[in-house]
């Protein structure tokens, strides 16, 4: 059987995950941490990416991006993962696949699903039970923009700068939108499956926009009704429904 197409379009987010082979984990020391996140800025500067979110789990790890062009996402996850896997083959006196098969991906509906996917990618230490803080955790996006760490591979993006006038009210904000460290359960089990089924993490009217870009429908169909999760830039108050 044929491998399903992938879609990346130029300026629509896509949510991006790959994992061990057989779960086996991919990061053995916070020296891989470090290197996977400089070889992934070296990857978004050779085929030019903004990244919005991340998070590096002991065997897998998720990226928010979006491409500048169509094929930028498959040329950045080729160059990053075959330097990665050449550096731990060497370094770890290893051999063979690092990966379980090729990377899973999702365009994300800006408007409705955007911050959401952001938040399921955010809170994978709390549900993997590593650490009782997301601001514990090093190897994410989090603290960047809720601890005003600095990061060289992170675009923190219009939306964020909106929140306050300063560093200090953003952060604020940003904490308060993980106030609770739970997602609605249809939005959860929306993002999770349309990322595994390559489909659309996005509403009827992300779907007709998607379909009217490419000229021809779209299998995947998000079920049930339209979900939205925002952050309030006025009074810094999150929500959800």
């Amino acid at each position: 059987m044929a491998r399903r197409k992938r879609l990346f379009i130029p300026g629509i987010p896509t949510h991006v995950y790959q994992r061990g082979n057989n779960k086996i984990p991919i990061f053995f020391s916070e020296k891989d941490y470090s290197l996977f996140l400089n070889m992934l800025q070296e990857a978004k500067v050779k085929h030019p990416c903004l990244i919005y979110g991340y998070c590096l789990m002991p065997n897998h790890f998720h990226l928010l991006i979006e491409p500048e062009e169509k094929n930028n996402i498959s040329l950045l996850m080729k160059f990053l993962g075959a330097k990665y896997v050449h550096y731990i083959n060497k370094i770890h006196s290893r051999t063979g696949t690092l990966w379980e098969g090729r990377f899973k991906c999702s365009l994300v509906d800006r408007e409705a699903y955007f911050l959401t996917c952001l938040r399921y990618i955010e809170l994978n230490p709390i549900r993997a039970g590593l650490v009782k803080s997301l601001a514990l955790y090093k190897w994410s996006s989090y603290r960047a923009r809720a601890l005003g760490e600095k990061s060289k591979v992170l675009d923190l993006s219009k939306w964020y700068f909106d929140l306050g006038n300063d560093s200090f009210e953003r952060q604020n904000r940003y904490k308060e939108f993980f106030r609770d460290y739970t997602i609605p359960e249809p939005a959860h089990l929306l993002i999770k499956e349309m990322l595994h089924k390559g489909g659309l993490t996005g509403d009827t009217k992300f779907k007709e926009q998607i379909e009217g870009i490419l000229g021809r429908k779209i299998l995947f169909r998000p079920q049930g009704r339209p979900f939205k999760e925002q952050l309030n830039v006025q009074s810094g108050r999150s929500s959800s429904d």
